[in-house]
């Protein structure tokens, strides 16, 4: 991968949900290295669902594009669960694939086993997550929590020093979110039926 290049692109993906409601908004959001937005894409998930995967490649390859460096999610267990497979992910779309979180955990068997008791599909997609790497943000002192493939440590740690400008959540991250945001209260007051079928 070539970092350095001002062109080299993220595709920031992140959502906004309430688990009342059936549905959720997911936006990825083209970051250039040089701080350039050029592209924002909108798609919805269910809540509680197991379609994050099919949802987020669908949005990729809808975009047209062939010019993103690498996909990153603001998590792999979205929309309440709704658990993204980022090996098929990388698979299918020949870029690497980040997950990040920003919060220690135990793990989630204890919740998937009250929540959904039984469901041996989500657990087993879950597991297939693996571990989470504890990485070190020397531009802003801070650490994230990163599941990844397609990619080394090493590149890792120089991608998230290029796109994070403050604390832990990378530009791309950020910016996403907070369409995802705007527009899931959009929705939500007016039109929340699109949101509760």
């Amino acid at each position: 991968m070539h970092l350095t290049k001002p062109a080299f692109r993220v595709l920031g993906i992140a959502e906004s949900f309430d688990r009342k409601l059936k549905k959720s908004i997911a936006v990825g959001v083209s970051y250039r290295r040089d701080g350039i937005v050029d592209g924002v894409y909108l798609t919805w998930l269910t809540v509680g669902g197991l379609d994050a995967t099919e949802k987020i490649l669908n949005l990729v390859k809808g975009t047209g594009r062939r010019d993103f460096n690498v996909v990153m999610l603001n998590g792999c267990i979205i929309s309440w669960f709704n658990i993204v497979d980022i090996a098929t992910l990388y698979k299918e779309l020949s870029i690497p694939v980040i997950c990040l979180s920003y919060e220690e955990s135990r793990g989630l068997e204890k919740y998937l086993s009250e929540y959904f008791p039984g469901d041996s599909k989500r657990f087993g997609m879950y597991l297939g997550l693996g571990e989470r790497r504890l990485v070190y943000i020397k531009r802003t002192s801070s650490y994230v929590y990163a599941r990844y493939v397609g990619i080394n440590e090493e590149e890792l740690r120089e991608l998230l020093n290029a796109v994070t400008l403050h604390g832990k959540v990378p530009e791309p991250l950020r910016v996403a979110q907070t369409i995802a945001r705007s527009v899931y209260e959009f929705l939500r007051i007016n039109d929340p039926a699109f949101l509760s079928t």
